[in-house]
């Protein structure tokens, strides 16, 4: 087995053709990705199968969904403790104002929040805006 197959079968993901080849494709990205920009980088790929394949990549914890302020949902890898039980991977989300990209930063973590009694969350997502490094540099 390979190890894009045992990637998914970890997550309890039957591992078929066109999953083995977007979770390919997902892991070579530097950004999280919109729909339209997977379909787009993949060439030739039935939008449906496409969706469902994300979905359930996004149900099993594999992928997680970013909302960052332009209007396109987009999508990027999880780590490694997000499971069909639920996302735990609770790190910072970086959007580019100049090349229009959202970087997750992992290692940067959304701080708790302390919420009033009777308040329950239910998700929890910061989006920082800025100049990535690569715009930045190209700007000074």
């Amino acid at each position: 087995m390979n190890p894009l197959e045992a990637k998914l079968k970890e997550k309890s993901i039957a591992p078929t053709a066109m999953r083995v080849v977007v979770l390919d494709f997902l892991l070579k990205q530097s950004a999280a990705l919109s729909l339209t920009e997977l379909e787009l980088g993949m060439h030739r790929t039935d939008r449906v199968t496409l969706y469902r394949t994300i979905r359930t990549f996004e149900e099993h914890g594999l992928v997680h969904r970013i909302e960052d302020g332009s209007g396109v949902t987009k999508f990027a890898m999880c780590q490694t403790s997000c499971n069909v039980d639920g996302h735990h991977d609770l790190h910072i989300h970086f959007y580019c104002t100049q090349c229009k990209e959202t970087h997750c930063l992992p290692k940067t973590h959304i701080p708790e929040v302390s919420l009033p009694s009777g308040y329950l969350a239910l998700d929890t997502q910061l989006i920082v805006k800025g100049l990535c490094g690569s715009c930045n540099v190209a700007i000074t």
